[in-house]
Order: C-alpha cells, then sequence, then structure tokens
C-alpha cells in the first residue's frame, strides 16, 4: 500500500517532505503535485522506477521522461544551452513548461530519446514540488500522472492514492492540481517548437 501524506500547501511540513526524500532514495515511485498537474517521480538512477513509470502510463521507448529540476543551475547541468536560449529558456522558468534539449553525458542514458539523445526538463513554480527538490539535492526523474485511456490527468489526492495503492510508494496531496500538462517546447533542433499546448503560455516561443 502507497504512503499518503497530506502537505500543507504553503508551509510544507519539513518532517514530511524528509519522509518522501528519504522513500525516493530508497528506490520508491511517488506522485507529487506541480503546477500543472500530478506527476509521478522517482531518483535518477533509478531503473526498476523508470521501468514502472513506463507500466503505468503504458509508454513505449520513445516517450521523452522530464528532469523536474529545483533551479537553473541544476538545469543546466543535464542539457546544453547555447546563449540565446539560455535567455529564452531563463525568462520562463519557473513555470508550466517542458523543454527538450541535447542532454549532457550526466543525463541517465535509460531516459533519453533512443534516436535524438535528447532530454525533456523543467523548473516548477509550486511550493510543495520545490521543497521536495531541495531535499533532495537533485532532479527528480518524472512523468505526468495521465493515465492509459484517460483524456485528463487525476486532480485529487485520495482518488490517486485509491487508483494506484499497490503501484506506486507513496502520494504527496496538497489540494488539488491543475488537468493541464506542461507546454512542450523543442529546442534540439536549434528554433522553439511548440510539441504541446498546455498550462504554460505559447506565445513567447511563437
Amino acid at each position: 500500500m502507497a504512503k499518503y501524506f497530506d502537505v500543507h500547501p504553503e508551509n510544507p511540513q519539513r518532517r514530511i517532505i524528509g519522509q518522501v526524500a528519504e522513500t525516493v532514495r530508497s528506490g520508491g515511485l511517488i506522485v507529487y503535485p506541480t503546477d500543472s498537474c500530478f506527476a509521478l517521480g522517482c531518483q535518477l538512477g533509478n531503473r526498476e522506477g523508470i521501468d514502472r513509470i513506463r507500466s503505468i502510463r503504458r509508454l513505449d521507448e520513445r516517450h521523452h521522461f522530464t528532469l523536474m529540476c529545483q533551479d537553473f543551475a541544476q538545469l543546466g547541468h543535464f542539457v546544453r544551452l547555447d546563449n540565446t536560449t539560455f535567455r529564452t529558456i531563463k525568462a520562463a522558468t519557473p513555470g508550466s513548461y517542458t523543454f527538450i534539449l541535447p542532454a549532457t553525458k550526466e543525463a541517465p542514458r535509460r531516459m533519453l530519446h533512443p534516436k535524438k539523445r535528447t532530454v525533456g526538463v523543467r523548473i516548477p513554480d509550486h511550493v510543495v514540488a520545490q521543497a521536495i527538490l531541495a531535499e533532495l539535492g537533485e532532479p527528480l526523474l518524472s512523468s505526468t500522472l495521465l493515465l492509459p485511456d484517460e483524456e485528463k490527468p487525476l486532480t485529487q489526492g485520495w482518488e490517486i492514492k485509491e487508483e494506484l495503492d499497490h503501484v506506486v510508494d507513496a502520494v504527496i496531496d496538497s489540494g488539488d492540481c491543475g488537468t493541464e500538462p506542461t507546454t512542450v517546447i523543442d529546442f534540439s533542433g536549434g528554433e522553439p517548437e511548440i510539441v504541446r499546448l498546455g498550462a504554460g503560455d505559447p506565445s513567447r516561443f511563437e
């Protein structure tokens, strides 16, 4: 059964955030809130965690996982950015955007696009997600919690606990999340390409 953590949305309890981080470090798969919708997350080197996410969402090998980063310094460790791209992305973070960029050698190989060698990265504008990332001291390997055959993500923590009780290790609930995933911008070809319209305003990339 999954642990259920009820976290204050503005002042996350440090003790609970510590327990969440320990769950991740010990190989657990968590569901946690972001500024777009709930996400599945595990530690970077957790191969079983990646496989579990693929299984829950029925994803193929072409799916872009996301590195959920605490800040821009952390993000820059895993992706390559030229000066123009740096300035464009910096102006849009934190926020409800996922950026697809060429990966550095530090990015886990199992989460790269098999042909393009790219990875998705984002910096969430969400107090609880930021608290978890700060406690971990490293990115969370993540994917939007959108179940197969469902048009919209689940928005209630208790509902997620009921639905995924035996396939995740913890559910972190800090109130309703939105139903719109991030806006995805692909910078791997040089110019920004809007791959998916979502919660983030795409106009700055058009």
